[in-house]
Order: C-alpha cells, then structure tokens, then sequence
C-alpha cells in the first residue's frame, strides 16, 4: 500500500525504511501525528497499532528531540527496547523498568509507566527535549492498580508534549477521545474495527470441528450442521441413561457422553485439520501445568528431529546461568521436555525465564500448543493460528462468571498472525453441562463488539502528597476534576439531570391537579407518611429490643438449666446440654421433652421467663443416640413435675408509649383535609406527587456525590495527613513536612503505611534478611482470600517484634480511614516472611519454596511466583534505600538488595 500524496515528508521517509506499507488506519495516525496532533487509535489486537508509536519515534529523532515509549508491565517495555534496538541502534535506545536501568540518557527511552510517572512529579531533568511519548496498551486503564498512574500521566505532561495512546478496541473510544482533547488539547481518535486477518469461529464437539455460523458470512445464524450434532448426542446420552448397568456399564463406564474431548485430543484434531500453532486458554495455572502433563502422558508429539534440535538449542542458551542444583526443584527436565514435543504452559506463576523461553520458541514456530492464563492475552507478541476457549466461565476474584463480549474478543483476538496465516481460527469446546458454551451462547459473545474503558483513577496518599507540593490543594483539585473518572461521572451526570427535569415537570402537572404545590391535600398526605414511617421505625426497634433480650437470655443458659420453649415446632419443656459458644449468635444444645436434640436461637426462645430450674446431667450425653434421647426426656419431664410451667402461649401486651405517635394521630384526625368527601382519590395522587418528589430528591444526591467526588476524596485525604503530621498549615497554603517528603518517595499500594513505619522507626535494627522479610509483609498478597495469614511462625523474635509494630500502625492508619470515610488501606500479610528471610540468608531455592505460603492455606509458592514477589520486595526496597531518615536503615536495606538478587531471582531478570 503506497502513502497518499498529501502525507508529509517525514512520513513518507518513514515508509521507505518498512518491509510493507501501510494501512489506511495507520497512514491517517501518522499523519495526524505529523501535523503536530496527538493521537488516539484504537484498533484490535495484532492490527498494527505500535507502528504509530514508532512513527513518533521516528518523528522525536529526526528533530533531535526525545521521545519516551511507555508499557504498562516490565514484559511489554523488554519486548518493545528489542524491537527499537534492533531498528535504531543500542546507543540511541534505553531503558527503564525499576529493575533494570540501560542507556537512560539515550533520545528514545522505553519505560514502565509508573517510572515515567515517577519522573514527572521528581520533574526530573530527563523530561528537558522531550517532544513525543507513546503509551502502548493504554486499555490498561482498567487495571486497579495502574489506571491512577495512566491518567496521573497523561494528565501532568507538560502541554506541548504529543501524546500517541494506543488501544485495543474499545466501545467508548470517541468518549476516551474527547477527554485526552479536553486534558490534552487537539487529539486525532483513530478508530479501526477491521482485523488485517479476518477470524473464523468454530466449535468442537467431541472430537469433530464444526462452523459456529452458517455459510455465507451470516454472523446471526447458528450452523445447523452443529446444533443438529449436539442434539444427537444429547439424544445418546439420553438413551444411554436407560441402558441396564450391567458389567463394565453405566455411567461411569460409558464412552465419555458428558465429558468434552480430552486436551491430547484436542490438539491432536487441531494438528489434523492444519490449525497448529495454538493457544489454549486455561482460567487457572494448575489448569495450564495440569494440560502439560496429560500431554506428555498422550503419545503426542508436534515437532521432528531438526525442530527439536533448535528447541534444545535455545533453552540451553537461555537457562545456562541456572544452578544445576535448583532443575529439579524449578520443573526443570519436564518443562523441557514438554517444549522439545511442541508443548508448553504459559502463565505468571512460571520462572521468568521458562517463560521468556517459551515465548521466543512460540514466536519462532517452534512450539505448536501453548496453554496459557488469560494474561497472555494483554500485550505480549505471540499471535497464533488458533485460539481455544476450553471453558467460557472463569473465576472473578469473588466469584465464578461467564465471560464477557469484551473479554471473548480479546482472548480471541490472539488467532491469525498477519503475514503468515489467511485467517485466524477461534474454537469453543463444547460440553453438556456448560450451559455458558451452548452455540446460541458463543454466537452472541462471538457476534457482539463491547469493551467499554472505565476508570479507576482515585488520589491515593503518594499522589496527594505530590499534588500538594508540586501546586497546592486548589490546583490539585482542579487536576483531579480533570480526571478520566470525573469525566465519565460527569457524564453520567447529565443523563441524571435530564431525569431531575423530567420529574420536576411530572410534579408540577400533580400539583396542578391538587390545587398547587401547597395543597392541604398534600400536606396531609406528608403528615400520614410521617406516621407510617414512624410506626415502622417503633416496630422495628420493638423487634430488636427482643432479639437481644432474646440472645442475652440464651447466652445467659448454662448445663442442665430447664427451659420453656415458647414458640416454633419444638415448643415446650427442654434442657439445655451444652452452652452457647459465641455471645454474639449464641446457639446453645438442648434437648426437648418430644425426644429433638439440637441448637437454638431467638427465633426459638424468648428467653420472656427465666429457667425453671435445673437438673443433673451425666458427664457425657450421647444425644444422637435415640436411646439416650428417650431416657433424657423421661428424666425432664420427672424434673418438671414439681416446677410451675407456665402456658405455652405468652401473651403479648401492646405499650404503644410513644407521645409523638400519639400527637402525630390526632394531628391527623384534626387536618382540614382528613374529612373531605374525595379524600382517598386525591391522596392517591398525592401519593404519587411524593413517590415523585423521593426518587428526584435521590437523583439529586447521586448527582452531588458524582460531581468533584474525587476532590472530596482528596480533601479527606489531606485532612488525614494533616493530622498525622505529614502536612502543616491549613487554608490554601498547607506545606508538605518533613515526613511528607518521605512519604512523596514511596510508590506503594501501602504508601502510608511504609512511611510510617519508616519515620516511627519500626523497622530499626533488623538484619538484611530480617528487613526483607518485614518489608515482604507490606507487599505480599496471598492469592486466596486476600487477607493473608497472620501469627505463622517467624524466624527471629526482632521480625516479630518489627512486624508487630507494623501491623500496630497499620491497624492505626485503618481507624483512621474509616473515621474519614477513605478507602481502608489493605493488611499485613505475613505469608511470605519466612520464605524471602530463608532466600535472603542462604540462597537455598528449595527450603526457600517450602517456607512460602502462596494461598493462606499453607501451600508453598510456585517458583515463578516466588521470583515475582522477590522482585516486588526489591522494588519496594529500593524506595526505602532512598527514603529512608537513617544512614543505619539505608545501609540495610542496600545489603538486602544484593543478598535477595542472586540465583533465579537473577536470571533473565526482564
């Protein structure tokens, strides 16, 4: 494709140097970025999005001026220097991730954006010339924890700074569009749905492949072929049920009705019908490991001899600085040999550098079926022939849920690799019992194109600290007002307002029917609803009034004591066997006279008469036994018979005591309008007019708290830190401290916390092994409940001391963020201190692995985790190498970077 004339000279320079032309997408992108525009485009996986980032590197060298290329994660920014090396030349391309630092001062800088926006409140020098930066894979935006420093970014670039942001497609481009021009000034949206490699969707069932759509491009129709398929076999399994189970029968002897093909099966139809390579998704990383090995169980074998020898070749190279003592330990031999058969997992639990292998293998054609977690799906280059979806549910985080449109789009958006493939394959595997991957299902995910980008933007304490004392709180406010999240708010704002308008107009047309918005009609009706409301409120209150007179009578019950049961199917005498345990739900064990055993609570008793008295039990009652049960009852009823019972029914005396109720009723019965001959029609009206009158007045308050919601958010947070001292002053001239200058050096989801720690000296006199591991707890996340486990064994009494007082503090910083209505800061998690103090100590992988907990539960961490979270603590190290107040604790915490970075932690650290 040849550059229109109208493009200008730098552009067509730029094409000369590619192997292809351009698409028109990318030529309007260019040009647009040429004409001194900031860009948005927004186009599908594998379209060709980043060579408009390169053409605005393109653009910052031949005007000797910089340009910074910026990833949401450390494998995209590796990823992306290559790629610009290998074009420009190592000496004008750098580096930055936080872990590694190369070539910084060169003109183009590839960099993880939080470094970049780390840079931008230190107003670092390196911003001087800086004319260009590219944010790749801006739909990031939505992850928790990087969406605040996306927009944080975009919004504190100097103005005449060109900013390219690159996007899968998303639904709500033109939106996202029109706030970088509303923050950035005059912005191009480049929107491009068409894939360069068109996607066929398919499902497989058993072991055949069929067409989801029927032929002839029809995107609506399901195949017939396929829903007939399905229902014979809904129709064998069916008959099957009614087979007689003789020998070697039944259901778990018949040829897998239920159950969707087997993985070896699958890639086994796949490698048949010519669609290797492939990338199955498996939603969990057991899942991924678990396919491997069923794989290798299979006689399944997808290379030949030369493949395998290149295979060989490039995990030698790769892993030649690991130990030789840590294979066994890492999976190594059958990890290899899985890729030396064309097989291979790929998820965030593997060693970095088994993933890196895996990944270069893939893209070099040389591995044929990839399992691989949903994360592959955000970024990395390794486009396939195939994509399979074995499951169209995964789990959330809180739950188990189908997938989305935007989600099935992006998972499948990995099928076709442009240049080499005609098209790209998508295939659903279907099962009987998966009502999610029916064909009219996967028809509507595959038919319909919505992935809205929402933000999750909100001031935490580093970011307020930074706003403060780069402009003040009023500029800071006005930052925020400018944000993505206050500009989707405000949005939605008017859509709110428009029904505030639509409701006034129906309120005026009620009144109008009332005699005005004064009607004694309507004051009446106000006053009824008054009394209503308030009879409600006294029922509610004598309810729970005897619910906790209730518990309190049933907590108060000890062993042996003889109780009336006064409501329920169990009413009548019972003794009680065993107390309750818990004062707040207490539920002690009785036994009835009718022989029931079991817990009770207020719905049972009263607890309206104290016990009749007691009677003596046998040190040990076995009341599960019937016998026991018998002989127990017949003995209470014994114990009983001189006690004075009273009735089983307890009347219930009404105290309406209440003298505003009273006042309100005769106000009532006293209004102008209580005897007007059409009351009740016109208070049904009336009624309406306040149903009304209620919805708008909440209208009106979600409509308050969209608007400046994040300016509030800060103004709480700045009082929060007043208070503890990390700002002085009040008014419109507050000034960061001391420790506010601290706090500003500590990037953290637990930025408060490390601080505070930092400046009450709670991490004092420690080891390096022993900071490491205290520092692991404020970074550690478990992956099970999120609330890692706390009190497991500690290795030295120093670290329990240290993490005692951590948690103190942080226990702290959480009263104080739910007395100012702030987001409460996450806990300690204690999970990985013993593992990250063993492998700063003695290097040793293994007793390092088995000192982990990975899920809350005592599991140990996969090594691939175990390297992540090593690196997670060096990152969080190094701030405190920084910002420490100390020369003691700067000096440890250097010492804990050098013990915790050797081994695996070392290797192919990218």
């Amino acid at each position: 494709m040849t550059t229109p004339p109208e493009t200008g000279p730098e552009l067509a320079a730029f094409v000369a140097q590619l192997p292809f032309g351009l698409d028109p997408f990318q030529i309007r992108a260019c040009a647009a970025l040429e004409a001194g525009h900031g860009v948005l485009v927004c186009a599908p996986t594998g379209a060709g999005k980043t060579v408009v980032g390169e053409f605005a590197v393109h653009l910052a060298l031949a005007a000797g001026h910089k340009c910074f290329y910026t990833t949401p994660i450390k494998a995209l920014s590796n990823q992306k220097h290559l790629d610009l090396t290998h074009r420009y030349g190592a000496d004008r391309v750098g580096l930055l991730t936080g872990d590694q630092s190369i070539n910084a001062d060169a003109p183009v800088v590839v960099m993880t954006t939080e470094v970049l926006r780390n840079m931008l409140y230190a107003d670092s020098p390196a911003l001087q010339g800086l004319s260009h930066v590219v944010m790749d894979e801006v739909h990031f935006l939505a992850d928790r924890m990087r969406g605040a420093v996306w927009e944080e970014v975009i919004l504190h670039l100097p103005e005449e700074v060109r900013l390219v942001s690159l996007s899968a497609t998303v639904s709500n481009a033109e939106e996202f569009g029109g706030w970088i021009q509303t923050v950035r000034g005059d912005t191009t949206v480049v929107v491009d749905e068409h894939r360069p490699v068109p996607l066929s969707q398919h499902m497989m069932v058993g072991k055949r492949l069929f067409d989801l759509f029927q032929s002839g491009g029809n995107k609506t129709l399901v195949d017939p072929n396929l829903l007939r398929h399905i229902a014979h076999r809904r129709e064998a399994d069916r008959l099957a049920d009614w087979q007689p189970r003789g020998r070697g029968r039944g259901r778990q002897g018949r040829p897998g009705l239920h159950r969707g093909p087997s993985r070896p099966d699958v890639i086994a139809t796949l490698d048949a019908e010519g669609l290797l390579p492939a990338i199955t998704f498996v939603f969990s990383r057991a899942g991924c490991d678990a396919a491997v090995k069923q794989c290798l169980r299979a006689p399944l074998r997808l290379t030949d001899d030369d493949e395998r020898a290149r295979i060989a070749e490039v995990i030698d190279r790769r892993c030649a600085d690991l130990a030789q003592s840590d294979l066994a330990v890492l999976g190594y031999y059958e990890w290899r040999e899985g890729l030396l058969r064309g097989l291979a997992a790929h998820h965030a639990g593997m060693l970095p550098v088994f993933r890196h292998t895996v990944e270069e293998l893939f893209t070099a054609g040389l591995v044929k079926a990839v399992f691989a977690t949903e994360t592959l799906a955000l970024g990395i280059n390794m486009p396939a022939r195939t994509v399979v979806l074995e499951r169209l549910v995964k789990y959330n985080g809180e739950q188990h849920a189908p997938l989305t449109p935007g989600e099935y789009t992006q998972l499948t958006g990995r099928a076709g690799r442009r240049g080499i493939d005609v098209e790209g394959h998508a295939v659903v595997l279907w099962h009987a019992d998966d009502s999610a991957a029916e064909p009219a299902e996967v028809a509507g995910l595959a038919s319909t194109r919505t992935f809205p980008l929402k933000s999750s933007f909100a001031p935490s304490y580093n970011m307020t600290i930074n706003l403060v004392h780069q402009m003040g709180p009023d500029q800071a406010r006005k930052l925020l007002e400018r944000s993505f999240a206050q500009y989707q708010a405000d949005r939605s704002v008017v859509g709110l307002v428009r029904g505030i308008a639509r409701g006034e107009k129906m309120l005026d047309e009620l009144a109008a029917e009332l005699g005005g918005r004064d009607s004694p009609v309507l004051d009446y009706a106000r006053l009824r609803a008054t009394i209503t409301a308030r009879e409600r409120a006294q029922s509610r209150a004598s309810r729970l009034h005897r619910r906790r007179a209730a518990d309190e009578a049933l907590a108060a019950l000890r062993r042996g004591d003889i109780i009336t049961i006064t409501h329920g199917r169990r009413g009548g005498l019972a003794v009680v066997l065993e107390p309750a345990h818990d004062r707040d739900d207490p539920r002690p064990l009785i036994l009835t006279e009718h022989h029931w055993a079991g817990r009770i609570s207020s719905a049972d008793y009263s607890g309206a008469s104290a016990p009749l008295g007691s009677m003596a039990l046998p040190k040990r009652v076995e009341y599960r036994q019937p016998r026991v049960r018998r002989d127990l009852a017949s003995a209470l009823r014994s114990a009983a018979a001189g006690l004075d019972v009273p009735s089983r029914r307890e009347k219930t005396v009404d105290r309406d005591t209440d003298a505003e109720l009273a006042g309100l009723r005769e106000q009532l019965r006293r209004h102008s309008a209580h005897n007007v001959p059409d009351r009740e029609a016109q208070l049904r009206i009336a009624e309406r007019y306040l149903r009304i009158e209620r919805d708008n007045e909440q209208i009106r308050q979600k409509v308050a708290a969209a608007t400046n919601s994040l300016a509030r958010t800060f103004d709480r947070i700045l009082v929060l830190l007043t208070e503890r001292g990390f700002i002085e002053g009040t008014g419109d001239t507050p000034r960061v401290t001391e420790d506010g200058r601290l706090l500003a050096r500590i990037y953290s989801e637990s930025d408060l916390l490390v601080a505070e720690c930092l400046r009450h000296g709670a991490w004092e006199g420690l080891t390096p092994a022993e900071l490491a591991a205290v520092v692991s707890a404020v970074q550690f996340e478990s992956r099970g409940d999120g609330t890692g486990p706390q009190g497991l064994q500690t290795p030295t009494a120093d670290i329990r001391r240290a993490l005692t007082a951590t948690r103190r503090l942080s226990a702290q910083i959480r009263s104080d963020e739910q007395r100012h209505r702030i987001a409460q800061s996450r806990e300690p998690d204690d999970g990985f201190v013993a593992a990250i103090h063993q492998w700063a100590s003695t290097g040793n992988l293994a007793s390092s692995l088995a000192a982990s907990d990975g899920n809350g539960s005592g599991s140990p961490l996969s090594a691939g985790d175990f390297v992540r979270w090593c690196r997670q603590v060096l990152d969080l190290l190094d701030q405190v190498r920084i910002a420490a107040p100390t020369p003691a604790l700067r000096t440890t915490a250097k010492r804990a970077l050098n013990d915790i970075r050797r081994g695996v932690v070392a290797v192919d650290a990218g």
